[in-house]
Protein backbone atom coordinates (compact mmCIF):
# COMPACT_ATOMS: atom_id res chain seq x y z
CA UNK A 1 0.00 0.00 0.00
CA UNK A 2 2.85 2.71 1.20
CA UNK A 3 5.03 1.32 -1.45
CA UNK A 4 2.67 1.75 -4.54
CA UNK A 5 1.67 5.56 -2.93
CA UNK A 6 5.18 6.05 -2.66
CA UNK A 7 6.08 4.97 -6.40
CA UNK A 8 2.34 7.59 -7.36
CA UNK A 9 4.38 9.96 -6.28
CA UNK A 10 7.41 9.63 -7.36
CA UNK A 11 5.97 10.03 -10.95
CA UNK A 12 4.43 12.77 -10.53
CA UNK A 13 7.38 14.44 -8.66
CA UNK A 14 9.71 13.34 -11.51
CA UNK A 15 7.29 14.69 -14.32
CA UNK A 16 6.89 18.16 -12.33
CA UNK A 17 10.63 18.12 -12.29
CA UNK A 18 10.61 17.45 -16.05
CA UNK A 19 7.94 20.47 -16.74
CA UNK A 20 9.84 22.81 -14.32
CA UNK A 21 13.07 22.37 -16.02
CA UNK A 22 11.99 22.51 -19.68
CA UNK A 23 9.74 25.67 -18.74
CA UNK A 24 12.82 27.71 -17.31
CA UNK A 25 14.70 29.88 -20.31
CA UNK A 26 18.19 28.65 -21.12
CA UNK A 27 21.43 30.46 -20.53
CA UNK A 28 22.78 30.54 -23.66
CA UNK A 29 25.80 29.34 -22.17
CA UNK A 30 27.07 26.47 -23.04
CA UNK A 31 29.81 25.49 -26.21
CA UNK A 32 28.53 28.54 -27.58
CA UNK A 33 29.31 30.41 -25.50
CA UNK A 34 33.39 29.53 -25.62
CA UNK A 35 34.37 31.56 -28.79
CA UNK A 36 31.84 33.98 -29.34
CA UNK A 37 31.76 38.04 -28.43
CA UNK A 38 29.76 39.53 -25.44
CA UNK A 39 31.21 39.91 -21.94
CA UNK A 40 34.29 39.87 -20.49
CA UNK A 41 35.98 36.37 -20.11
CA UNK A 42 34.45 35.44 -16.03
CA UNK A 43 31.14 36.13 -17.51
CA UNK A 44 31.82 33.38 -20.16
CA UNK A 45 32.67 30.62 -18.40
CA UNK A 46 31.30 31.29 -14.62
CA UNK A 47 27.58 32.75 -16.41
CA UNK A 48 25.67 35.45 -15.26
CA UNK A 49 23.90 35.02 -11.97
CA UNK A 50 20.65 35.00 -12.52
CA UNK A 51 17.59 35.93 -10.08
CA UNK A 52 16.18 33.03 -8.14
CA UNK A 53 12.71 32.89 -9.96
CA UNK A 54 9.93 30.37 -8.98
CA UNK A 55 10.53 28.12 -11.34
CA UNK A 56 14.04 28.12 -9.94
CA UNK A 57 13.31 27.31 -6.63
CA UNK A 58 10.55 24.58 -7.54
CA UNK A 59 13.41 22.87 -9.29
CA UNK A 60 15.88 22.55 -6.19
CA UNK A 61 12.42 21.41 -4.12
CA UNK A 62 11.61 19.22 -6.55
CA UNK A 63 14.66 17.70 -7.09
CA UNK A 64 15.13 17.14 -3.46
CA UNK A 65 11.69 15.67 -3.50
CA UNK A 66 12.88 13.06 -5.91
CA UNK A 67 16.01 12.01 -4.00
CA UNK A 68 14.27 11.90 -0.66
CA UNK A 69 11.29 9.88 -2.08
CA UNK A 70 13.90 6.99 -4.21
CA UNK A 71 15.37 6.67 -0.85
CA UNK A 72 12.02 5.52 0.89
CA UNK A 73 11.27 3.49 -1.86
CA UNK A 74 14.38 1.61 -1.32
CA UNK A 75 13.49 1.45 1.83
CA UNK A 76 9.82 0.50 1.98
CA UNK A 77 10.02 -2.44 -1.00
CA UNK A 78 7.85 -4.84 -0.06
CA UNK A 79 10.63 -7.82 -0.05
CA UNK A 80 13.05 -5.26 1.87
CA UNK A 81 12.91 -7.85 4.57
CA UNK A 82 13.94 -10.73 2.84
CA UNK A 83 17.87 -9.75 3.16
CA UNK A 84 18.94 -12.04 0.11
CA UNK A 85 18.29 -12.17 -3.52
CA UNK A 86 18.02 -14.82 -5.35
CA UNK A 87 21.64 -15.20 -6.37
CA UNK A 88 22.19 -15.73 -2.54
CA UNK A 89 20.02 -18.37 -1.94
CA UNK A 90 21.67 -20.13 -4.82
CA UNK A 91 25.07 -19.09 -3.80
CA UNK A 92 24.04 -20.74 0.17
CA UNK A 93 22.47 -23.73 -1.75
CA UNK A 94 25.46 -24.36 -3.75
CA UNK A 95 27.69 -24.33 -0.58
CA UNK A 96 25.60 -27.01 1.44
CA UNK A 97 26.94 -30.45 1.18
CA UNK A 98 24.87 -32.64 -0.89
CA UNK A 99 23.87 -36.00 -0.05
CA UNK A 100 25.68 -38.71 -1.24
CA UNK A 101 23.65 -40.76 -4.61
CA UNK A 102 23.01 -44.04 -3.98
CA UNK A 103 24.69 -46.72 -5.04
CA UNK A 104 23.79 -50.32 -6.28
CA UNK A 105 22.15 -51.70 -9.31
CA UNK A 106 18.81 -50.58 -8.59
CA UNK A 107 19.18 -47.66 -6.64
CA UNK A 108 17.90 -49.33 -3.37
CA UNK A 109 20.83 -49.11 -0.88
CA UNK A 110 24.24 -49.59 -0.36
CA UNK A 111 26.19 -52.41 -1.54
CA UNK A 112 28.49 -54.27 1.12
CA UNK A 113 32.05 -53.55 0.17
CA UNK A 114 33.85 -56.20 -1.42
CA UNK A 115 36.10 -58.43 0.55
CA UNK A 116 39.28 -57.45 1.22
CA UNK A 117 38.24 -53.37 0.54
CA UNK A 118 38.76 -50.81 3.00
CA UNK A 119 35.58 -49.25 4.64
CA UNK A 120 35.28 -45.96 3.20
CA UNK A 121 35.27 -43.14 5.73
CA UNK A 122 33.78 -39.45 5.39
CA UNK A 123 35.58 -37.33 2.54
CA UNK A 124 36.84 -40.03 1.18
CA UNK A 125 36.15 -41.85 -2.08
CA UNK A 126 34.70 -45.63 -1.54
CA UNK A 127 37.64 -47.90 -2.83
CA UNK A 128 36.94 -49.98 -5.83
CA UNK A 129 35.84 -53.65 -5.61
CA UNK A 130 38.19 -56.09 -6.61
CA UNK A 131 38.23 -57.58 -10.11
CA UNK A 132 38.65 -61.65 -10.89
CA UNK A 133 40.81 -62.12 -13.09
CA UNK A 134 39.62 -63.01 -16.67
CA UNK A 135 40.18 -66.56 -18.11
CA UNK A 136 42.81 -66.66 -20.86
CA UNK A 137 41.13 -66.85 -24.44
CA UNK A 138 41.61 -70.65 -25.86
CA UNK A 139 43.59 -70.86 -28.48
CA UNK A 140 42.81 -73.98 -31.39
CA UNK A 141 45.71 -76.39 -31.66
Amino acid sequence: MLYGFLIVLLVIVALALAGAVLLQAGQGGGLASLGGSGGTGAELIVGNRQAATILTKATWWLGGTLLVLSILIGFARPDAGAGSSAIQEQLRKASQPQPAAPTGLLGGGAQAPAQGAAPATQGQAPAAPAQPAAPAPATKK
